[in-house]
């Protein structure tokens, strides 16, 4: 069980990463409908792939690996629950802009985005994605017993 809980976490979180570069591949000013239409699903993507990684790593925490006293002397698994918080935050941004263009798919149009909110969801879906390889990196270090408390 532990290994299947495993597996999808780790799923998880390369399926929620990949979600994210495509996010970022496709943000253009004019996305177009193809485009927008593909953004707006790999941002669903990317929300369902962080219940799942959350859910899965909480089952993992509390009832299959070493329990949450463990976990909570550790500096990287703080860390890491501290970055997926923050990025789960930014995630916020992005999201709210690719729902409001809901309507305008709907009705065949483009969504068109200035200049200045363009900009801006490129550097919050960089700085997700840079959170997440930091996440990456604490699991990493967790996996190695580095930075745990007395």
């Amino acid at each position: 069980m532990a290994s299947l809980f495993a597996f999808i976490h780790h799923l998880a979180a390369f399926v929620l990463f990949a979600a994210l570069v495509v996010e970022y591949i496709l943000i253009k000013a004019e996305p177009g409908l193809f485009h927008a239409r593909k953004i707006l699903r790999a941002d669903m993507i990317y929300g369902i792939a962080s219940v799942i990684l959350l859910a899965a790593g909480l089952v993992r925490v509390f009832y299959l690996e070493k329990g949450i006293d463990y976990y909570l002397h550790s500096a990287p698994f703080l860390a890491k629950a501290g970055l997926y918080l923050a990025v789960g935050l930014l995630s916020i941004y992005p999201t709210v802009i690719f729902l409001s263009w809901r309507a305008e798919l709907k009705a065949d149009r483009m969504p068109v985005l200035d200049a200045v909110t363009l900009r801006r969801l490129k550097i919050v879906i960089h700085a997700e994605m840079t959170g997440v390889v930091l996440i990456m990196l604490c699991a990493a270090l967790m996996a190695r017993g580095v930075g745990f408390f007395g």
